[in-house]
Parts: structure tokens; C-alpha cells; sequence
């Protein structure tokens, strides 16, 4: 059984926590976040750690218990190092380029594709097919990098489109062909 709940999570030097109830404010030097965490789990700031306590040992509130310690943790870590995704595309002429807030996507479609960078993320490109996204929450990383990758997910045939830089797909083989048909 995971005892994840039950490890504290240190309080790295220059980042401030603010617990009211059960919001938690995280400030550091690569920005502010706030979650609210589920009701049963008490949270508690002493001794530079955070500790995060759960009033029984019935099974949602062990899992909301480690569910919580994983969201601070994240946290934490986000606003002192920013957590980042790379993406890869794949295809002839298939190339990404980023133009202020805006990512246009040019992947085989009759028109770019224009997607709106949020405001606390920041995403580059790299010789135009590598594209980088960072920022400090995980899951807005992971969402957007999730929406990036679902406009052009790589196809089983010949591997084009958008992957995970080190993602691999598994390949599929096409058809045998017409070798020795009748006439």
C-alpha cells in the first residue's frame, strides 16, 4: 500500500505557502499557484514542510490523502522548477512555428492550424518541428501538450504526425499488394 500521503513535502528556500481552510497558495521565483484540496485532509505548515493529515483510514479519503500530498508536491516543485513537454512532428512539411501568442500548426491540413497559448505557459519551437512548452502548474503543461498532440496524432501506417519527443508508436504493415494476381 502507497504511504505517499503520509511523507512531508519540504519548503525549498525563497518559496512562500499561504493555507487558508483548504486553499493553498504557493508562491516562488517562477510564479504563484493556488488549489483547493479535497475537504476531509488537513493541511498544516511548521518546521519548513508542509504535512497534510487525513481523519481516517477509509479508502477514499486514504486516496484523496495521497491525491493531496501529489497536487502540493506538484506544486512546489512548479514554482521553482518549471515543469516542461517537448513534442516532435513528423511528416514531409509538417513544421510548427510559434508567433507571439499563438502556435500555428501547418500538419497536413488544407489550412494551418492556430491554437492560443495560455498566459502562464510559454512554448518555442526548434527547427521547426520540436515544440517545447513550459510552465509552473503539471497539469497545464500536460493539458496543453495534450491539445497539441490531438490535432495531429501520429497514424500506425507510416508515423506521421505529432508525438512526445521519445514517444514510440507502434508500426502497422500496409497491405501485401497485388503480387501474382490472376488475370
Amino acid at each position: 500500500m502507497s504511504r505517499i500521503g503520509r511523507t512531508p513535502v519540504p519548503i525549498p528556500s525563497g518559496v512562500n505557502v499561504d493555507v487558508r481552510g483548504n486553499l493553498v497558495q504557493v508562491k516562488g521565483p517562477k510564479g504563484t499557484l493556488s488549489e483547493r484540496l479535497p475537504a476531509p485532509i488537513e493541511i498544516s505548515v511548521a518546521n519548513g514542510e508542509i504535512r497534510l493529515d487525513r481523519p481516517d483510514d477509509k479508502k477514499t479519503n486514504r486516496a484523496l490523502h495521497g491525491l493531496a500530498r501529489a497536487l502540493v508536491a506538484n506544486m512546489v516543485k512548479g514554482v521553482t522548477d518549471q515543469f516542461s513537454k517537448e513534442l516532435e512532428i513528423q511528416g514531409v512539411g509538417y513544421r510548427a512555428e510559434a508567433k507571439g501568442k499563438k502556435l500555428i500548426l501547418n500538419v497536413g491540413y488544407s489550412h494551418p492550424i492556430e491554437m492560443t497559448i495560455p498566459d502562464d505557459l510559454k512554448v518555442s519551437v526548434d527547427r521547426n518541428v520540436i515544440v517545447k512548452i513550459e510552465g509552473a502548474s503539471r497539469q497545464r503543461v500536460g493539458q496543453f501538450a495534450s491539445d497539441i498532440r490531438s490535432v495531429r496524432p501520429p497514424e500506425p501506417y507510416k508515423g506521421k504526425g505529432i508525438r512526445y519527443l521519445g514517444e514510440q508508436i507502434r508500426r502497422k504493415v500496409g497491405k501485401a499488394g497485388a503480387a501474382g494476381g490472376t488475370a
